[in-house]
Order: structure tokens, then C-alpha cells, then sequence
């Protein structure tokens, strides 16, 4: 069995596991995403993660496991690095606007690229520091895969979320210290652990609005 076939039974049985439903030609587009990140991995150093044969769980899965979190509308993937988890859920939902960010130039052409040889046209790239970009309209939902602490994360963003949006942040472990340095205007709805097939280390997803001072303790 090939490397690609391999790759692709993964894909499909942890999207099983996972309870995602992606058409096979989204399938295809997933993989063939994983195969051009590392590509240009080899000049551009868009991931750490050298081993070619985790990109399905450590890229792909990791990214799509907060789907069920991801209503329509906008997205800002901010950090976006080597398009993660912007592209793969840009890939899994058609109708959702992204907007992929990073402030290193060759990330950002990476990215570029790959909307285009993806065929994604509900991609955009923008090239540049967060909190110098001001878009025209503000984002249902802003997400990021270990972008930053989340004061950092809401402080820099919280001029692009919709007064009713939600912040999507990517973690590891639950992240205690950092949900009690929040400010007292935002509010943390959910903090969701995500269970990847594949990967072994624990990983959250911590959901917040614009709310009042209240804070949801570990269930």
C-alpha cells in the first residue's frame, strides 16, 4: 500500500471517529493540501512537524476538530503559519469566508498559493501584524492554533470580532492560568476538549464571546 493510500484510509477513518462527513472530493482536497504544505516546507519552514506521515493527524484531524464550533459567516485564522486550521476548514465548508493572517511574507505566499492550487476562492491572504489590520467588515469568528496566551490573543483581535462572535482558541493542555488572566468583559462560553485520532497529547478548545465578567469553571 502506498504512502497516498495510506493517507487517505487514515483520513477517512479518523473523520469516522470523529463524526465528520466530508465528501470524497473533499477528502482529496485535504490530502493534496497535507502534500503541498510539505512541499514547500522544505525552503519555507511552515511547520515543525517534520514527519510527513503525522500531517493527517497533527494537521489535517487537529484542524478539523473544531468544526462542530464553526457556525457560517467569516472566519480569521490569525497566525495562520501554514494555513492551519484555516485551510482545511476553508476545504471542509465552501460557504465559510477565511481570511488566512500571518506577518511573515513567505507564509503568507505560501498560502496565497495554495488557494489557488486548491481552488479555493472562499480563501483570502492577508500579510501583516494583527493588530495593524482593519478590514472593512469585522469577523463572525476568529480562531488560532497556538497563536499566543489568550489575553494576548483578545487583545489583539478583539477590534475584528462581531459584537456576537466568538473567539476559537487552539490549545493544549486546559489552560487555567490563562483563562484567569481574561479581562473582565470577555466571557468564556466552553472550553471543549477535542479528542484527535492520532494524537496522543491532550487538546482543548477554549470558545469566548464578549460577555460579562462571568467565567466557566472545568466539568
Amino acid at each position: 500500500m502506498t504512502n497516498s493510500m495510506n493517507a487517505a484510509l487514515q483520513l477517512e477513518q479518523g473523520l469516522v471517529e470523529m463524526g465528520v462527513t466530508l465528501p470524497p472530493a473533499a477528502q482529496q482536497k485535504l490530502l493534496a493540501y497535507a502534500t503541498l504544505l510539505y512541499k514547500w516546507n522544505r525552503t519555507y519552514s511552515l511547520t515543525a512537524l517534520r514527519e510527513q506521515d503525522k500531517a493527517v493527524s497533527h494537521h489535517l484531524l487537529d484542524s478539523l476538530a473544531v468544526l462542530p464550533c464553526v457556525a457560517a459567516g467569516s472566519l480569521l485564522d490569525v497566525g495562520s503559519g501554514g494555513g492551519m486550521p484555516g485551510i482545511p476548514l476553508a476545504i471542509a465548508r465552501p460557504e465559510l469566508r477565511v481570511t488566512l493572517l500571518d506577518s511573515n511574507s513567505k507564509k503568507a505566499a505560501f498560502l496565497k498559493q495554495a488557494a489557488i492550487e486548491l481552488a479555493l476562492p472562499n480563501i483570502s491572504v492577508h500579510c501583516g501584524r494583527v493588530e495593524q489590520y482593519h478590514p472593512q467588515d469585522c469577523f463572525s469568528a476568529i480562531t488560532s492554533r497556538a497563536f499566543s496566551e489568550l489575553a494576548d490573543f483578545v487583545a489583539l483581535t478583539r477590534h475584528l470580532l462581531c459584537a456576537d462572535g466568538c473567539w476559537l482558541a487552539m490549545k493544549g493542555l486546559w489552560p487555567h492560568d490563562e483563562i484567569a488572566g481574561l479581562p473582565h468583559d470577555i466571557a468564556v462560553d466552553e472550553v471543549r476538549r477535542l479528542a484527535v485520532p492520532g494524537v496522543d497529547g491532550e487538546r482543548h478548545l477554549v470558545l469566548m464571546s464578549f460577555g460579562g465578567a462571568a467565567r466557566h469553571g472545568e466539568s
